[in-house]
């Protein structure tokens, strides 16, 4: 699956390379993912979180190969639950948020050779600790796979970037703007880092989301590009910077200076001992062929299952109980991570 003897740290701007991220509808290789080993994160259920992500990782396997890294004192317990769908592999881990721990994959526009950006880590602007094993883990699974690691001179998450894979990113000023990411880059400055290292030409700004105080307003919780031309939105108009959000996509244009077509889905109320969970139907994964998102047992659930259908009628609509994901602060998109097919 992989290219072999590949892995060398590469100094260079991955867009200078030929290197750009595809869209994560293009073909996967597989899909990372990692078991849950941290209590505090998981609010006291670490065991429900575990069932919850292995339900996903059977979902997901259903269309691709799954690789699930396990710290190594966890191997015995998550072979058991996995059992042998799941390619598991032994690693040091502080907490299981592949999306934002793991590298940004990459691939060669000419060779298809496929490459890892190392975004440098810190949990989120330093919200836990330790992270240590966090911030190494993109070397460490480059190293595994054998492929080319392109090491970046900035915080960056997985989850506050979102590719057309036509020239465009997204993300949000309340993420990347943060003064607990990168305080001393202007935001020319990132957006220079996102285009030279992700291959694009434009940075889409979205505003964010006034209720995420645990990632500052990860972009894949409030909107994804469902095609190069397509956007889905979360929509609550009691927020006011979701309302923005959507005022700044209305007066956006593609790369070609086309405008969006905008798909809004509601946000789910789901509530748990009197507490809002940051829900959100925007937080899917895509397979080959198909899509995994999220329900919460709630009246929303339907009704996002069907507009997803309707959008992606040549792929198989999964869903997964997600709850005990989202008690934890994140989704399924923020649980997985693309391996684009390359040679």
């Amino acid at each position: 699956m992989f290219a072999t003897d590949m892995f060398v740290t590469d100094y260079r701007h991955p867009a200078d390379a030929d290197y750009h991220m595809p869209a994560e509808w293009a073909e996967h290789a597989g899909c990372l993912m990692a078991y849950p080993c941290r209590d505090s994160a998981h609010r006291g259920f670490v065991a429900e979180a575990r069932t919850a992500y292995t339900n996903v990782a059977h979902a997901i396997a259903e269309f691709e190969t799954v690789f699930m890294v396990v710290r190594p004192q966890d191997e015995k317990t998550a072979r058991q639950q996995l059992g042998s769908q799941i390619e598991i592999i032994p690693l040091p881990i502080d907490d299981a948020w592949m999306r934002d721990s793991a590298p940004t994959f990459v691939l060669n526009k000419k060779s298809h050779e496929v490459a890892g950006i190392d975004w440098l880590f810190n949990a989120w602007g330093n919200k836990y600790n330790p992270w240590e094993a966090d911030d190494a883990i993109a070397a460490a699974l480059l190293r595994h796979f054998q492929q080319r690691r392109f090491l970046a001179p900035c915080v960056m998450e997985g989850g506050s970037i979102h590719t057309n894979g036509a020239g465009v990113i997204m993300t949000t000023e309340q993420c990347l703007l943060h003064k607990n990411r990168n305080p001393r880059l202007h935001k020319s400055e990132i957006e220079h880092l996102l285009c030279t290292y992700l291959g694009g030409e434009q940075v889409l700004w979205l505003a964010g989301d006034l209720r995420d105080d645990e990632t500052d307003g990860h972009v894949d919780n409030i909107a994804c590009f469902s095609s190069a031309e397509q956007i889905l939105l979360m929509a609550d108009d009691n927020d006011p910077m979701l309302v923005e959000n959507h005022q700044r996509l209305q007066q956006a244009t593609d790369t070609n200076g086309n405008p969006y077509e905008i798909i809004r889905l509601p946000r789910p109320q789901v509530i748990e001992q009197g507490n809002d969970l940051l829900a959100s139907y925007i937080n899917f994964y895509f397979t080959n062929g198909g899509i995994v998102m999220p329900s919460f047992d709630v009246a929303e659930d339907e009704p996002a299952r069907a507009l997803l259908a309707e959008l992606f009628p040549q792929r198989k609509i999964v869903t997964v109980a997600a709850t005990d994901i989202v008690r934890g602060g994140g989704g399924i998109h923020c649980i997985t991570q693309q391996i684009p097919r390359g040679k």
